[in-house]
């Protein structure tokens, strides 16, 4: 029991804040890649790397993490995952062997696995007509602390400010927020409650065995939103770990402070934009409307489909802003790009707690694990040797999506969607979520 009594609204603000600043600390390098470039000696292709390597931990500990959430609760996972993210960063700010450091910042990246754990978490006391929103806020507001490390910590560390154990100031970043992160692990510790109730913890936890979370990982539903993931979280991931290098180095730009600036505008779209996402399909989940000719009858399919095709579209559209050579152009399209996986994010995460609600942090843990994989594999596109320029690489990524919404339109036909939550590649029954099936 905590020592404040806790709220499903408490529990919401407890968990934003946490995943808000798990955000800060996971792309706090991105800001001084150009520092770190010269301390060590990388190039712009080692840059794509240090970018994608801040998400190879993110998979599996996703998964993992998801499934502990139910089995333990979450203000425990939560806690500890903040504690050691919070050592490992304080750390890497004394490290001077780059390999050493390397291995380091891999470890604190691994604070992006908070996210299932907060899903799991606000899922547990908020109800099936509103989880859409709430998860939505959960999410939006904390995949903002992105924008918010690009703004704050190059202005705070990066300007002249000297901390004082530095004489480096991307390393005293590194150091404070350690800092607060464990101060945060304390904190979620002390006030977090796992569930609403009693009833519903155990429920939760009854479905924790590994068997469940096999049937859960591999029914339809679970698989397309997760490939659906990949093209909107991962896609967001790779963008606040490149762009900042991005504006920088296609447009001959700079000055740390502006081109962090101009990449944080995409991750506030991509962070505060993500509730529309979720509220619109909760809207159109419980006014039953159809928005398309197809799938009729799954709201909230419909509305996912539609924003998985505005991602693939801006994202063409980020060449041809690039190819144009027109820098505010490029940032305007990058921000409706944030604003796409916002929508795109905000209603797959709608779907998620719907369809399997005694399972949401094992689902939630493999959709966001497999979504994390966009974000190791896009920065390595966008940074390409092969590419002939650095604005190519977002319509290669653009054209690999286009199979994912195809088989999405597959999965969100009726006659599928309605056991898309029990039918599955492993069998077809079992599961005590086998009676959920969406919108019917």
């Amino acid at each position: 029991m905590g020592l404040i009594k806790m709220t499903k609204y408490r529990t919401l603000l407890l968990a934003t804040i946490g995943f808000n600043f798990s955000f800060l600390i996971w792309f706090s390098f991105a800001p001084f890649t150009g520092p770190m470039a010269e301390e060590f000696g990388l190039s712009t292709a080692e840059i794509g790397i240090l970018a994608s390597s801040a998400i190879w931990m993110a998979p599996f500990g996703r998964m993992l993490t998801g499934w502990l959430s139910d089995k333990f609760g979450a203000p425990a996972i939560f806690a500890i995952v903040l504690a050691y993210v919070g050592l490992f960063s304080m750390a890497s700010a004394f490290v001077r062997d780059y390999s050493l450091f390397f291995v380091t910042r891999i470890i604190v990246a691994t604070a992006g696995i908070t996210f299932v754990i907060g899903i799991q978490h606000v899922a547990e006391w908020f109800e099936e007509e509103n989880l859409g929103l709430a998860e939505g806020i959960y999410a939006g507001v904390g995949n903002a602390g992105a924008a918010g490390g690009a703004l704050i910590l190059p202005r705070v560390f990066g300007s002249g400010w000297s901390g004082p154990l530095f004489s480096t100031n991307w390393r005293a970043a590194f150091f404070y927020t350690g800092i607060v992160s464990i101060v945060l692990a304390v904190a979620y510790y002390t006030l977090g409650e796992a569930a609403k109730s009693e009833e519903k913890r155990q429920a939760t936890k009854d479905n924790a065995s590994f068997t469940d979370w096999l049937h859960t990982a591999t029914r339809y539903g679970t698989v397309v939103l997760a490939l659906a993931y990949v093209m909107t979280f991962g896609l967001e991931l790779s963008m606040n770990g490149w762009l900042a290098t991005y504006y920088r180095e296609a447009f001959n730009q700079d000055n740390l402070v502006i081109a962090s600036t101009f990449a944080a505008t995409f991750s506030v779209a991509a962070g505060l934009l993500r509730p529309i996402g979720g509220y619109v399909s909760d809207v159109l989940a419980r006014t039953e409307r159809n928005i398309l000719p197809f799938f009729t009858g799954r709201y909230r399919e419909q509305w996912t489909f539609v924003t998985l095709c505005f991602v693939v579209l801006t994202m063409f559209g980020m060449t041809l802003a690039g190819l144009s050579g027109v820098l505010m152009g490029a940032v305007a399209v990058g921000f409706l790009v944030g604003t796409a996986c916002a929508f795109a994010e905000g209603s797959i995460f709608a779907m998620v707690p719907s369809m399997f609600p005694n399972s949401s942090g094992a689902v939630a843990g493999v959709v966001g694990g497999v979504g994390t994989v966009g974000g190791i594999v896009y920065p390595l596109i966008y940074s390409a040797p092969w590419l002939a320029n650095l604005h190519l690489g977002y319509s290669v990524v653009a054209a690999s999506m286009i199979p994912i919404v195809l088989l999405s339109a597959w999965v969100f036909r009726p006659e599928v969607a309605k056991v898309a939550n029990t039918a599955g590649f492993i069998g077809s029954a079992g599961g005590t979520d086998a009676a959920v099936s969406g919108d019917d």
